[in-house]
């Protein structure tokens, strides 16, 4: 669905998208008179990596926002899997099956990458145990194998198995973010929302980030899908299978990345400079700063 048939579509993101992993219907949302998002509609198909794209101030933080929970729209609707989570707390959203990373890593950067695993395993199967042991370390007792053998899959998956020991305080910018999608993996989601993942990264760093992504779909046990905000937008179009972009606030394009290449409005929302469209034919641009 690209530009030209946006306003022939029915709007998309309600519970008749059974094969949606999560879906959002016309989601509005101001802050005083100033509209962030008009009527958006997104939905992202179970296995796969949506990206959202767009230009400063086009609405990408306020719809993820709205996806997690953090914040109410105005009016609108948003499902996960199926089930209308629209009046749904963060907290439940991930008993659900959703999770999330920020642009800024939240970790502790005392622990260990295996202990981020850990924590973020056992607050999800094991809680009570979680609190005991915090309380009580005398109470400590050997993990469980499962507990070993998803962690230790994970830490494989992410590359990160030579690291587990290390604390995350001494780790560069791109395996931290690792370690933060890692931790969102944990909690055995079926929907990751990467909010800027590859910012501050350089291209090494982002082609690795990019690499793990797609190892992540093809790999894991139950169907998983990512949704990707970024600003790099040739990253995104060398990713994603569906690619939707917003400007002021406004669905403009959804579609392929092919199509979202050649569509005249997202050439226009990026001021007329096709170039970072095209790049992404041979991949995403040096990162560094």
């Amino acid at each position: 669905m690209t530009s030209a048939s946006l306003n022939s579509e029915p709007a998309t993101g309600s519970s008749s998208d059974a094969g949606s992993a999560l879906s959002a219907d016309q989601v509005t949302v101001h802050f005083g008179g100033l509209a962030a998002l008009s009527d958006v509609s997104i939905a992202v198909a179970e296995g796969s990596i949506a990206g959202l794209v767009g230009p400063n101030g086009a609405g990408k933080s306020t719809l993820l926002a709205v996806l997690s929970g953090l914040l109410r729209p105005d009016r609108g609707r948003v499902w996960l899997r199926g089930e209308d989570v629209s009046n749904v707390s963060v907290r439940s959203r991930s008993r659900r099956g959703m999770a999330r990373t920020f642009q800024q890593p939240e970790l502790f950067l005392g622990l260990t990458v295996r202990e981020h695993l850990v924590l973020t395993y056992r607050a999800r199967v094991a809680p009570k145990r979680l609190w005991r042991d915090m309380i009580d370390p005398r109470s400590v007792l050997p993990p469980p194998k499962s507990e070993t053998d998803r962690v230790d899959g994970l830490l494989e998956l992410l590359n990160l198995t030579q690291v587990a020991n290390v604390p995350v305080a001494a780790l560069p910018l791109g395996i931290v973010r690792l370690v933060e999608v890692g931790r969102a993996l944990a909690s055995d989601p079926h929907v990751v929302l990467l909010d800027e993942p590859l910012s501050g990264l350089d291209m090494r760093a982002s082609e690795n980030l990019m690499g793990v992504f797609r190892r992540i779909i093809d790999q894991t046990d139950h169907p998983l899908s990512l949704v990707i905000v970024e600003h790099d937008i040739a990253a995104v179009l060398s990713l994603s299978d569906t690619v939707f972009v917003l400007d002021f606030g406004q669905l403009i394009a959804a579609g392929s990345p092919d199509e979202i290449r050649n569509d005249p409005a997202v050439q226009a929302a990026y001021l007329g400079d096709n170039e970072p469209l095209k790049r992404a034919q041979f991949g995403p641009p040096e990162r560094g700063r």
